[in-house]
């Protein structure tokens, strides 16, 4: 007689059974990411509210800002032109020029938040490891779902709360500060939801991530070029259905059930596909690899470009496509400048054109995306080191220093690239908008005078790593505080000691003033001194491989 074994009978409750328990563990998890994020995105948005009552005390003054915004270029930077025709009082300002924006930065938190908890556990392998217990089959994905849309939600809830306390006045209502925080959670839900189902396409968490941030990107683009020509392409994006519910203007609420439709169409969508694929494994499988490996890759520097070029692409057509888009609105600099008097006394210095004083100012801005790509590139060692790639790697011979060396130049050279192709956008469209051809010289020159700033940027990161692994997440610090004190510094009046602190603060206003090497030099020694300092700590510790 034979004996054989019972079918296995699923778990008890289904295939979500554990998500409770996935769910606490990923808020222990993210005890110090989701708050972080839910600070910035909170406190950000009021601080704008707040120049903006600063800057545009009176109705005069407001009337001249929309008047700045009925460009092309402005529309499809900030949202509708109807925000513009109804009085542009502070609550309808706050509306039009901060929804946008921030949506893209709401977002990139639940993309990222999702991809870490689905497709980066997979990659590991931690999630064969979790999911040999009693584990339902769609646990996991609904706990990142239910984490990400619960980081949306509170989000909403605070961004209400905060911006009715700020209200009163001015168009500031109560209403309108509740619809805002509904349409910000609800942008959050909808690219929860996106994120779910890129998890379930690619085999990577570098692919998910990609198609999510694309996505995004999209549905800005979709509404910026709705705003701009035939307004049914701002109805095909989620963000264009958020700008349209006219928070302190019109204070619809229908479109709110928009977001929600689609948020549950692409949930019961990626909780289909999950069941269409096998664990660490993608919809759409990785192609195959030459048989034989590129000669270059035997080198730290052949092998480190490999790696990050996909990061470095993506930085470098961001910043030219920013580039353009700053660089299309340099004709309109004068107009800008000339009709918003409390801007012009602060920003025009003496001899300067308004021209040459936007460019400058945009030229800040866009040296922030290079040095966010000069510190992407760098924390990824600290992601082949947990994972276990760069322990073979160094057993082979290859030194610490040589290692981290191709990684530092590959990030460092192609965050100049970066910058390069930023200035270079700047510079052909603002020479094709004003029809200065010496502007496409002269800006992409420009942009290098950010290259020490971004440079020291990536090394902080590398010192981290170096002596902190476990803190080289906090690099990213650097270039968030630079965005927030190029963008607030001078409405918030910032203290100087506290400008100071920004690498980018140290660069001279070029082309508004004329180029100082005393500080790019200053910069430049800093970021070897701290490129050394970060080697010296990667040779003295152990590997950390948890």
């Amino acid at each position: 007689m034979t004996a054989t074994a019972a079918p296995e009978s699923p778990p008890a409750g289904g295939p979500l059974v554990g998500t409770g328990t996935l769910v606490r563990f990923a808020l222990r998890r993210d005890r110090v990411r989701l708050p972080v994020w839910l600070a910035l995105l909170t406190l950000t948005p009021a601080l704008s509210v707040a120049s903006f009552q600063s800057t545009y005390p009176e109705p005069a003054d407001r009337e001249a800002a929309a008047e700045t915004m009925r460009s092309p270029a402005g529309l499809a930077m900030t949202g509708p032109e109807r925000y513009l025709d109804q009085g542009y009082d502070l609550g309808a300002m706050t509306s039009h020029q901060l929804i946008g924006i921030f949506a893209l930065a709401v977002g990139l938190m639940t993309v990222l938040t999702v991809v870490r908890h689905t497709r980066v556990e997979e990659e590991s392998g931690r999630a064969e490891l979790v999911r040999s217990g009693v584990l339902g089959r769609h646990a996991q994905l609904a706990s990142a779902l239910l984490v990400a849309g619960a980081a949306s939600l509170l989000l909403g809830a605070l961004l209400a709360g905060l911006f009715a306390a700020m209200g009163g006045s001015d168009g500031l209502t109560t209403e309108g500060a509740l619809l805002y925080g509904a349409v910000t959670a609800a942008i959050g839900l909808v690219f929860t939801a996106v994120a779910g189902v890129t998890a379930q396409i690619t085999a990577f968490s570098r692919g998910a991530s990609g198609l999510g941030f694309a996505v995004i990107a999209a549905a800005f683009a979709l509404r910026s070029v709705g705003d701009v020509g035939p307004a049914a392409l701002s109805w095909m994006s989620p963000i264009g259905w958020a700008q349209r519910a006219y928070p302190y203007l019109d204070n619809r609420w229908w479109p709110l059930l928009l977001h929600l439709a689609l948020t549950a169409v692409l949930c019961a969508l990626a909780f289909w596909l999950s069941t269409m694929r096998d664990l660490n494994a993608g919809l759409r499988p990785p192609p195959p690899g030459p048989p034989d490996a590129h000669p270059s890759l035997a080198h730290p520097v052949g092998l480190a470009t490999r790696l990050a070029r996909g990061t470095l692409i993506a930085f470098g057509a961001g910043g030219l496509l920013f580039g353009v888009m700053l660089g299309s609105i340099l004709s309109d600099a004068e107009q800008m400048l000339d009709e918003i008097d409390t801007l012009a006394k602060e920003f025009l210095l003496d001899g300067a054109s308004a021209t040459e004083v936007f460019a400058s100012v945009a030229l800040g801005i866009l040296a922030i995306v290079a040095a966010a790509a000069a510190v992407a590139t760098l924390v990824r060692p600290r992601a082949e080191e947990t994972e276990g790639r760069a322990e073979p790697l160094l057993a082979s011979g290859l030194s610490r220093t040589a290692w981290a060396g191709g990684q530092l130049a590959v990030a460092l050279g192609g965050a100049t690239l970066v910058l390069l192709a930023s200035g270079l956008g700047i510079g052909a469209a603002g020479a094709a908008s004003t029809g200065d051809a010496s502007l496409l010289p002269e800006l992409t020159a420009a942009s290098l005078a950010y290259a020490p700033a971004v440079w020291f940027t990536g090394s902080c990161a590398l010192a981290l790593f170096g002596w902190f692994p476990r803190a080289v997440a906090a690099a990213w610090a650097l270039p968030g505080y630079a965005m927030a004190v190029t963008f607030l510094g001078e409405m918030i009046d910032l203290p100087d000691v506290l400008r100071d602190l920004s690498p980018l603060g140290h660069v001279p206003s070029v082309p508004v003033a004329a180029l100082d090497w005393v500080p790019l030099l200053v910069l430049t020694g800093l970021a070897a001194g701290l490129s050394w300092l970060g080697m010296l700590g990667l040779r003295r510790r152990d590997l950390d491989l948890t």
